[in-house]
């Protein structure tokens, strides 16, 4: 099977030949730290804008061979150019948010440009533009159909708090929820359009990127959340599929309480499953297993920081055992390969996906 074959049947809840691969985020460390096994001519680590653009474009292939080399099966795409440099620490996005640079992965966002009612009466918010869409054009064209194409939309919750602030946009579902409201459809008309761009473009698979909960509980309550925004990502869920592709649901954290509503949604596949956070991956394959692929749970808040290349090996295989049966297990970290994860553990974790996740009888067994 090709690794977009191999995803495909994961995310119909189907056996492929063996546990598909999949890097859902990774930083530039790893990426040359990685990199260097494979590949010469590499920079030092540092952030992508500091990089000269030959550093850049050198970098970006490094990214397309560690898929190719270690067959990782599907390739993660999102956004690029949508920003303005203000200043060395600050960056400002089409939306008007404003982000301060942070030395240990994505930049923090600060400044919220909608924060009341008012806000909103001469607020215009930024159109999709196919431009932004150019990392999924270099992938498609380098992997041609043998990797499947993924692609990191910030869902309702995610870009509403980053519009008004988080706190602001909590106090605001009681004393204000019309208000919320209309930012969460403004964020939903834009990703619908995205969405149609996305579908042309040659997407295979939508990740909905919603952080919604701590290591202990979601943010908001179960009931919030079904009134603010798991409509709005429902129509994206809807559309997307009537475009022909596959959703995967992507929260960090312990969403056992909003896991029903999320099954109900109609979700393809749940990412990224954090062990830290009572995600047992055993406890959810039994919970619903058989109604969507499970993504993920690879620890990477200390595991794959300071754990050895064997305790990792032992971590893939206990994965594969338990979510592995019957297909519906996609193998990932749980979160990302941010920048304090060891290169080494990264690539144990992709040569034990190899070595274990192959099926070896039609029941599904691996």
């Amino acid at each position: 099977m090709t690794g977009k074959e191999r995803i495909l049947a994961a995310l119909n809840v189907q056996q492929p030949d063996r546990v598909p691969l999949y890097i859902h985020g990774i930083n530039e460390g790893p990426i040359i730290g990685i990199g260097r096994h494979l590949t010469e001519g590499l920079p030092e680590p540092k952030q992508f804008h500091d990089m000269a653009d030959m550093e850049k474009l050198k970098l970006l292939d490094t990214l397309f061979l560690i898929h190719e080399h270690f067959g990782v099966d599907g390739f993660t795409s999102f956004e690029i150019g949508h920003e303005v440099e203000l200043d060395k620490a600050r960056v400002l996005d089409d939306w008007g948010i404003m982000y301060l640079r942070s030395p240990h992965g994505l930049p923090v966002p600060k400044g919220h440009p909608v924060q009341e009612a008012a806000d909103l009466e001469g607020y215009r918010p930024p159109t999709p533009k196919r431009k932004d869409l150019l990392l999924l054009d270099l992938a498609r064209e380098r992997f041609k159909g043998q990797v499947a194409l993924f692609w990191l939309m910030r869902g309702t919750f995610v870009r509403s708090w980053r519009l008004a602030g988080m706190q602001n946009l909590m106090v605001k579902m009681i004393q204000s929820p019309e208000f919320v409201h209309r930012i969460a459809s403004m964020v939903m008309e834009y990703n619908l359009l995205q969405l149609d761009m996305l579908a042309d473009a040659g997407l295979d698979v939508l990740v909905v990127e919603d952080d919604i909960a701590t290591t202990g509980a979601t943010l908001i309550s179960p009931r919030h959340f079904q009134e603010f925004v798991n409509p709005y990502n429902r129509r994206i869920v809807q559309r997307a599929h009537s475009l022909g592709l596959k959703v995967v649901r992507h929260s960090d954290g312990n969403i056992w309480s909003i896991l029903d509503t999320l099954l109900e949604t109609g979700y393809d596949g749940l990412n990224p499953l954090e062990p830290h956070a009572g995600m047992d991956l055993e406890k959810v394959k039994r919970y619903c297993g058989d109604r969507i692929c499970l993504i993920g749970n690879i620890d990477c808040m200390d595991l794959l920081c300071n754990g050895t290349k064997e305790q990792v090996e032992s971590a893939v295989l206990q994965a594969i055992e338990v979510a592995a049966p019957g297909g519906g297990y996609i193998l990932s970290d749980s979160n990302s390969l941010h920048p304090g994860v060891n290169p080494e553990n990264c690539i144990a974790m992709f040569e034990a996906t190899k070595k274990y996740g192959r099926y070896q009888d039609p029941s599904g067994q691996p």
